[in-house]
């Protein structure tokens, strides 16, 4: 048994601190960002956004929305072959911002393989698991990366140093990065497992940037201030869940309760998740995600001019003219836990 006594810290914990700037208003602010990725040696641009690959949020309806404002989607695991071809075949122009989702068996491995072999334009693929530790999962990314080297992958879950690099090592060109921040993830409750998520930014950036790789902060948002926090970290890219859920294009049962209108969601490692798409839980394990409902906000365009807009204005509160300047100009102060509950 070991004990960390170094502070880490989540996105509540701190504030970003404003400097002078010489930007006249938020619509100065680039937020396209241009990436070549180490191992794909891929060329994209677009603003480093990603809805996460949940069945809740991971729609096709979701990718043609935030396509438009060239945003990404990892689309979740569960669609079929044709619905891949009908929608791929309806939406050619959509092919540079979505991810085919995967996770590791054979089964996912074969499925993913169809979807390429049958729309070989696509870009991205998001290899996605609980726990990216285990040495099964090392092998994976190997795996995909020997059979697609010309895709981009992104993979993960992890949240220290060094699993980062193993991971790019591997194959990956992307890592996704957290362990229990999700608003709908009960891993930290469950298991006792997790790390902070704005600590685990900074950390795992600073390991990925070393070696030419790049990291997407994944959990842990719940404003705009907080993906602005996450990008100000060093996150190349920010994934959401539950900002982008309870909207029209995003999954998820309708219900009314006293004459408003809510949507479920819910996470992949949930009991509700599980029964959906394997039938129920298994003996050997417990659910780490919970079911909620969130209420009902129309049209996703709002929210992504929202968060959007957030990022933009964090820019110009310290002079960053583009997105990728900002984790240069932004320095974090801590908040007191008295201070800290009032922005909760």
């Amino acid at each position: 048994m070991f004990v960390e006594s170094d502070v880490k810290l989540g996105f509540n914990d701190v504030l970003i601190r404003p400097k002078r700037s010489n930007l006249k208003s938020r619509s100065e602010v680039d937020l396209l960002r241009t990436f070549v990725f180490m191992h794909s040696k891929r060329e994209w641009t677009g603003v480093p956004v990603v809805a996460s690959n949940m069945d809740t949020t991971g729609t096709f309806e979701v990718a043609e929305a935030l396509a438009r404002h060239r945003l990404l989607t990892a689309i979740h695991k569960h669609y079929s072959i044709k619905q891949w071809d009908d929608f791929l075949n309806s939406h050619p122009d959509i092919l540079p911002f979505i991810m085919v989702s995967t996770g590791t068996s054979d089964a996912d491995f074969k499925l993913l393989s169809e979807i390429l072999e049958r729309h070989e334009q696509l870009q991205f693929i998001c290899i996605d698991v609980a726990n990216g530790y285990s040495e099964s999962f090392v092998e994976h990314v190997y795996k995909v990366r020997e059979k697609f080297t010309d895709k981009t992958i992104v993979a993960g879950n992890v949240v220290t140093g060094e699993m980062v690099e193993e991971l790019l090592l591997s194959g990956a060109d992307v890592v996704k990065v957290g362990i229990g921040p999700g608003s709908v993830c009960t891993t930290r409750v469950k298991a006792g497992v997790g790390y902070p998520q704005l600590s685990a930014v900074i950390e795992c950036a600073d390991a990925a940037h070393g070696l030419g790789g790049r990291i997407m902060s994944d959990g842990g948002c719940t404003c705009p201030g907080d993906v602005a926090k996450a990008f100000g970290g060093g996150a190349d890219f920010v994934m959401l869940g539950g900002m982008f859920a309870g909207h029209d294009e995003s999954g998820g049962q309708i219900l009314e309760r006293n004459g408003r209108q809510f949507k479920v969601f819910y996470g992949m490692s949930s009991r509700t998740a599980m029964e959906k798409h394997s039938g129920g839980v298994a003996a050997y394990r417990a659910s780490e995600g919970k079911t909620v409902e969130v209420p009902y906000r129309g049209p996703i365009d709002d929210t992504v001019r929202d968060i959007l807009g957030g990022v933009r204005s964090a820019c110009t509160y310290v002079g960053a003219a583009a997105l990728r300047e900002l984790t240069k100009r932004t320095t974090f102060i801590r908040v007191q836990e008295q201070e800290n509950r009032i922005f909760d």
